[in-house]
């Protein structure tokens, strides 16, 4: 079977990589052929999540009880198709790391702002693949989104790309945390099951 690989970043790997992780696996969990990873670029390796991160995961219906944090490694990001970034700071880790990621690399709140005003006629590459063509149809999502990188109009505060950092935080800062990574893995799930619906014209 044909997979496409997807990998969320962040410093840790306890709290937002993991929760983007287990929600993104949530919205996708019918397609086996989509496989889900998370690290950290500064991995707290073998430790969980805190239990404010679990609980935020549990509420929005992820299952944060197996994971265990792990160091970013080039590996990762080679075999990853797709990585989100929690930051910009961990986009520019993850492109230091391999040059090349840098086209598939985005943070989740930029992917999602890029790819907001799509419609399925900007699709017609993914509806001219076969139905059958899951991993065809997504993998034309990234040079999509990448193309919006000139188009859409530039942001106010280039802070609203990130997903604020709860880590040892108030409770508080854990909910802003969910409340701006939530929307962004809203946005990338209705777009995958976009491409992978649309019909050609």
């Amino acid at each position: 079977m044909h997979t496409f690989s997807i990998l969320t970043v962040c410093s840790g790997n306890i709290c937002r990589s993991p929760l983007a992780e287990q929600l993104l696996r949530v919205g996708l969990a019918s397609w086996p052929q989509i496989q889900l990873a998370s690290a950290g670029t500064i991995g707290l390796t073998g430790q969980g999540m805190p239990a404010q991160a679990a609980d935020l995961s549990r509420h929005f219906g992820g299952d944060p009880s197996a994971h265990v944090a792990q160091e970013l490694t080039e590996q990762h990001v080679q075999s990853a198709d797709l990585v989100f970034a929690m930051s910009r700071e961990h986009r520019r880790a993850i492109v230091e790391l391999v040059p090349r990621a840098i086209r598939y690399t985005f943070t989740i709140r930029e992917f999602a702002r890029l790819v907001a005003d799509l419609t399925d006629d900007d699709l017609d590459e993914a509806a001219a693949l076969p139905l059958d063509d899951l991993v065809g149809r997504l993998t034309t999502l990234i040079g999509l989104a990448a193309s919006q990188r000139g188009a859409v109009a530039p942001l106010v505060s280039a802070d609203d790309d990130d997903v604020v950092d709860p880590y040892r935080r108030s409770d508080e800062v854990y909910v802003e945390s969910a409340q701006q990574l939530v929307p962004a893995i809203n946005a990338v799930t209705a777009l995958f099951h976009k491409a992978a619906t649309v019909q050609p014209k």
